[in-house]
């Protein structure tokens, strides 16, 4: 007998997947069975116990919390994009009414500096751009065979690079800079094969891997057909 009532016993024995499913199944249980509703209690780890109203109203409430915050933070960004992108048109205007490429360089400096950084830097590869003698650009110039020693490790297939660099970092990529704290690069190209832009910061903390990256990506794109103007592409 007890045989048999263990085996009734276990038959009927539910586990959580099988009440979901009949619930699922059945919607209108809560409807039917309101009474039951009001006087079952959650645990609560605060108050103890909680009536199931109270958790689902708890549960909506957070989650509605939630969605504010979500909403506040997009329009934040959507804010600050807005302003960078204030600051992209600005820029493009002005270099794009440089008279030379000295005075595009010295333009998109100026423009660094004025948001407190210590400068900016454009590197162009010398397999992409015709920036070998006789032309007076040649400074530009980084072979990429050399860069690799840095792309590998720094950057791996991304193509942006923000923090520190080391001694043989700074004497390839910025062998003029002095104080240079940490750096921004990206990147210029498709598949990143033209050069790259760099922003440098005299504070080691103000370029830090996680950061955004949008007027990084856009200024990378712009640059290219600007320089076209007085380089040509090899």
């Amino acid at each position: 007998m007890n045989s048999v009532e263990n085996q009734v016993t276990t038959a009927v024995e539910l586990d959580d997947e099988s009440v979901m499913q009949y619930l699922l199944q059945n919607p209108n249980f809560f409807i039917r069975n309101a009474r039951i509703v009001e006087q079952m209690h959650i645990p609560h780890p605060v108050r103890g116990s909680v009536s199931l109203v109270e958790w689902q109203l708890s549960r909506q409430r957070n989650q509605i919390h939630q969605l504010e915050e979500e909403i506040t933070l997009l329009m934040e960004q959507a804010a600050q994009n807005e302003g960078l992108f204030g600051h992209l048109m600005h820029l493009q205007a002005d270099l794009a009414a440089a008279s030379s490429l000295q005075d595009m360089l010295n333009r998109l400096q100026r423009w660094a500096r004025g948001l407190g950084l210590a400068g900016a830097n454009v590197r162009l590869f010398n397999e992409s751009w015709k920036i070998g003698a006789p032309s007076d650009f040649t400074h530009l110039g980084l072979a990429r065979s050399a860069f690799e020693s840095f792309r590998i490790p720094r950057l791996g297939n991304e193509y942006h690079f923000l923090g520190g660099l080391n001694g043989p970092e700074l004497l390839l990529l910025l062998p003029q800079a002095k104080q240079v704290g940490s750096v921004a690069l990206s990147l210029m190209g498709g598949q990143g094969e033209l050069g790259m832009l760099i922003f440098s910061s005299r504070d080691p903390q103000h370029y830090q891997r996680g950061m955004g990256t949008v007027m990084l990506d856009q200024l990378a794109k712009m640059l290219p057909s600007l320089l076209e103007r007085w380089i040509e592409r090899a």
